[in-house]
């Protein structure tokens, strides 16, 4: 496990630009960021992420609308793992930036593990 494996907190809101200038007063120390290449914009708190996103018919906003995101070695390897000991893939895997993924694994009861890493997509079949 690298030695800083919280990547990324995932949380998911009605409305981004208000929740974003919120989460900058309650963390002075965090940072704009836009992700290269994708001008996603996120916040920058010490070596994790705070991704202010949509909520939708997945992710709702509130209690159950964060989830933490993991950072892995090999994206696809860590889905394997996780599946191998009973969690489903529920969202995912997409790529993001710099040759990365992000995918949601559903434990056995009920709660969202976020998983974050090096990814190759699979090539399309012809």
């Amino acid at each position: 496990m690298p030695s800083n494996p919280v990547a990324a907190v995932m949380i998911h809101v009605a409305h981004v630009g208000q929740a974003q200038e919120w989460y900058l007063r309650a963390f002075p120390s965090a940072e704009r960021m836009i992700a290269p290449g994708t001008g996603f914009e996120c916040l920058r708190l010490g070596a994790v992420q705070l991704e202010i996103v949509p909520a939708d018919e997945k992710v709702a906003s509130g209690a159950a609308g964060s989830v933490v995101y993991w950072q892995m070695r090999d994206l696809g390897e860590a889905m394997r793992h996780f599946t191998a000991l009973g969690a489903t893939l529920y969202r995912g895997p997409i790529p993001i930036e710099l040759g990365l993924g992000i995918c949601q694994v559903k434990v056995p009861w009920g709660n969202y593990i976020g998983l974050r890493g090096p990814f190759q997509p699979a090539a399309p079949a012809e």
